[in-house]
């Protein structure tokens, strides 16, 4: 790896809330060392309005997300992925597309905010849990010294990132 910013990709089913906070986290948390991106499986076509107001709450980026396919990032011309994430346990267990360049993988998943019913505060309550879990990993994540790290090192962080408090399940790395 280069001194380049590192491309990031974050994997979810429905790519509508989970992967979308944690692109919006990374950018501005990021400082510019990483250029973070976000897909699903099955797209929903729309982020979850949630998830948005949730970020612009605490002053992230909240504006020009979208709901995306992950095949975007397996096509020719597509930003070569040094780190793809899972974050839900869905997407987890589906079989990815082969990615150009062998990132490192790791499976950082936490519960669906988007599930939870009940009253709006419950659900937005969700989210903001959600949020605090996914900016603790990224916080670690970017504080690595991720140059100086040897391959096996560097995974085994990167699964030990994913077993933070409030993981979903202790999921295989299948990303």
């Amino acid at each position: 790896m280069t001194d380049r910013a590192f491309n990031v990709l974050f994997l979810c089913t429905g790519n509508s809330a989970r992967s979308i906070l944690a692109e919006s986290i990374l950018a501005k948390d990021g400082a510019g060392r990483f250029n973070p991106f976000s897909a699903g499986s099955q797209p929903k076509g729309v982020v979850h309005p949630l998830a948005l107001k949730t970020l612009a709450h605490f002053g992230y980026p909240h504006e020009g997300f979208r709901s995306k396919p992950w095949d975007e990032f397996a096509v020719a011309g597509a930003p070569v992925m040094d780190f793809v994430f899972t974050v839900c346990d869905n997407a987890a267990g589906e079989a990815c597309p082969v990615w150009p360049g062998q990132p490192m993988t790791a499976h950082w998943g936490i519960e669906d905010p988007a599930a939870v019913e009940g009253t709006e505060f419950d659900r937005e309550a969700a989210f903001v849990a959600a949020f605090r879990y996914m900016k603790n990993r990224i916080s670690i994540f970017t504080a690595l010294p991720i140059r100086k790290l040897d391959a096996v090192a560097l995974g085994s962080r990167l699964k030990e990132i994913g077993q933070m408090d409030g993981a979903s399940s202790p999921r295989p790395n299948v990303a």
